[in-house]
């Protein structure tokens, strides 16, 4: 008796579902959204191959005071950076 091993076709590059996930900081408008949703889809597209309905991307908004940014919260990198330095004055 020989047994053979059924060999799977290798997987279609376009039936996995991508899921991005972005993380930004709050001030985005819907447009400046839109255009991020569609510029990585179109990438997902030309890059692997994948089909725009089966991508998604999901936008996930976060404080400036639960982002870290150069040791500090971002709320208050933002508030030092607003404020003139010492050579500015």
């Amino acid at each position: 008796m020989v047994c053979h091993q059924a060999e799977e076709p290798p997987p279609s590059r376009s039936k996995t579902l991508p899921y991005v996930n972005v993380q930004i900081t709050r001030g985005a408008s819907r447009q400046q959204k839109a255009e991020i949703v569609k510029d990585i889809t179109d990438s997902l597209v030309r890059v692997l191959g994948k089909k725009p309905e089966h991508t998604h991307v999901v936008i996930q908004e976060i404080d400036d005071e639960n982002w870290g940014f150069s040791g500090m919260l971002t709320d208050d990198w933002k508030a030092a950076q607003a404020r003139p330095s010492i050579h500015e004055r």
